[in-house]
């Protein structure tokens, strides 16, 4: 598993579906698909979202940065 950072390349809004991706090992579409699916169920996910897009470092600025 990699560390997980917001990747530059491959983001389509702000590269968390991504980053969870490269992270579990998955392709960033089967990611998204599940994200979509998940937003028909109650529960804060567009909050989530948002909190891990702010909370992530992006990849650029990951490398700099000891964790």
């Amino acid at each position: 598993m990699s560390a997980l950072s917001r990747p530059t390349n491959g983001r389509v809004i702000g590269g968390v579906c991504a980053a969870l991706a490269r992270r579990f090992g998955t392709s960033a579409t089967t990611m998204r698909v599940i994200f979509l699916l998940s937003c028909l169920l109650p529960g804060p996910q567009f909050l989530l979202y948002i909190a891990l897009w702010i909370l992530l470092p992006a990849e650029d600025k990951a490398a700099r940065t000891a964790w």
